[in-house]
């Protein structure tokens, strides 16, 4: 049992579109690797279907020196058809929404905890192939307490210079 969640990280699967995987299919690749079973507690397939990996409150697998403190959910896809090591953010709109009903699930259960990406919390990844904190500023998260927390006024003036450029 995990004692704390600070954190649910998003994750994905670095995979490319045309591969309609799922938790099945992630957990045989994570026990070929020599873990115990899937790393992830959601798994949000490419026609939006969520699907339950690891127990929400389990100790999951996901990112290395956060495990026991966080909640890991992935997105299928987020590589690109031609080149499985290079990111795309080429999630669906299911996927897109099957997340925010999935994150403000979540909140009920973590009220605590900061969303955030796991290439925030380990810079060597590109996962999940999109800025989580972009994503947070522009979704209307219900019961995510953090979100009127992450920009102040200099954010703001940054965001709309960028956007005229």
């Amino acid at each position: 049992m995990r004692e704390e969640t600070k954190y649910i990280v998003i994750h994905c699967t670095q995979t490319r579109p045309s591969q309609d995987i799922g938790a099945k299919e992630i957990d045989r690749w994570h026990r070929e690797r020599g873990w115990l079973k899937i790393g992830y507690g959601k798994v949000i397939k490419r026609d939006g279907t969520v699907e339950q990996g690891r127990g929400d409150d389990d100790v999951q697998a996901h990112v290395k020196g956060y495990n026991h403190c966080s909640y890991g959910l992935a997105l299928v896809g987020g590589a690109k058809e031609e080149n499985w090591k290079e990111e795309d953010d080429n999630f669906t709109a299911e996927q897109w929404e099957a997340l925010k009903k999935t994150l403000e699930e979540l909140l009920v259960k973590y009220p605590d905890a900061q969303i955030v990406g796991h290439r925030d919390l380990d810079e060597s990844k590109f996962c999940p192939s999109f800025s989580v904190r972009t994503y947070l500023l522009h979704e209307d998260v219900r019961g995510y307490k953090f979100q009127d927390g992450l920009t102040d006024e200099a954010d703001l003036q940054e965001l709309e210079h960028n956007g005229n450029e």
